[in-house]
């Protein structure tokens, strides 16, 4: 029964985060920039607010959330995730063109990996660490049966949700560069970019093409993006987590 839970709790969870990550605000970036400042966390103060748009994405039905603070590590400051058999996230809703800003850069480090993590199980569905970047929904890269869908979920929820969103993982045992679906919806799609423990505790510089990964995993050009979240959970398997995330910025691709 408590596995049983869990798997619906954790539908709960993907359906909840597409839907939570357009619960905040509009922001509409639209001076020519060569770099979207989208989480500057480093500006903030250890212990005080998350940066502007920055706010806890809390899924009813899990009782147990990921903690998240602002903490000085490495001369300078990052969010702190502590997950005990527990999750939730942080997102902030953006509005950013990808063709404009196809570039993705963080940092990240984690203290430990999943035993049990697996991207290819529900059971084993959860990461010390992710960037979580959705897509606004476009009517016209769906059938008619998924939009009878989406208008279903806008007359519910007042909204529609993302048309899919990727997942930047720090995975167990999956080797780089995997790219599979979500184990329970493939309108989520995981990437692996670190996987295992031969750097743990160290700070690592993460820079990916979110242009490029969105056509590799979806077979088509992305829409808008919508959010990004990072998040770090542990409720499917029932371990712990500790995960420190840097700044987070868009940037345009170099000129040829």
């Amino acid at each position: 029964m408590k596995r049983k839970r869990a798997t619906m709790y954790k539908t709960v969870l993907t359906g909840g985060l597409l839907l939570g990550l357009l619960s905040l605000p509009w922001l509409v970036l639209a001076m020519p920039e060569t770099i979207l400042e989208v989480g500057k966390f480093s500006a903030a103060q250890p212990g005080g607010p998350f940066p502007d748009g920055w706010k806890p994405l809390i899924f009813e039905k899990i009782k147990e959330h990921t903690q998240y603070a602002l903490v000085e590590n490495g001369e300078a400051v990052v969010v702190k995730a502590v997950s005990n058999q527990s999750s939730s996230g942080l997102t902030r809703e953006i509005t950013i063109d990808p063709k404009e800003y196809p570039i993705i850069q963080w940092r990240w480090k984690v203290e430990n990996i999943l035993k049990n993590g697996d991207v290819s199980s529900k059971d084993g569905d959860d990461y010390p660490a992710r960037i979580y970047i959705t897509f606004e929904y476009d009517s016209s890269s769906v059938g008619f049966f998924e939009k009878v869908k989406f208008e279903l979920i806008k007359f519910a929820y007042g909204q529609y949700p993302p048309i899919g969103a990727i997942n930047y993982i720090w995975e167990s045992k999956s080797p780089v560069g995997t790219v599979v679906p979500n184990p329970y919806t493939d309108r989520v799609q995981m990437i692996v970019t670190q996987s295992g423990g031969e750097k743990l505790n160290q700070w690592v510089t993460e820079e990916h093409n979110v242009f490029e990964d969105y056509k590799k995993a979806f077979g088509e050009e992305p829409p808008n993006i919508s959010g990004v979240a990072i998040m770090t959970d542990t409720d499917n398997t029932q371990e712990s987590a500790v995960a420190y995330f840097g700044d987070i910025v868009f940037k345009k691709a170099p000129t040829q």
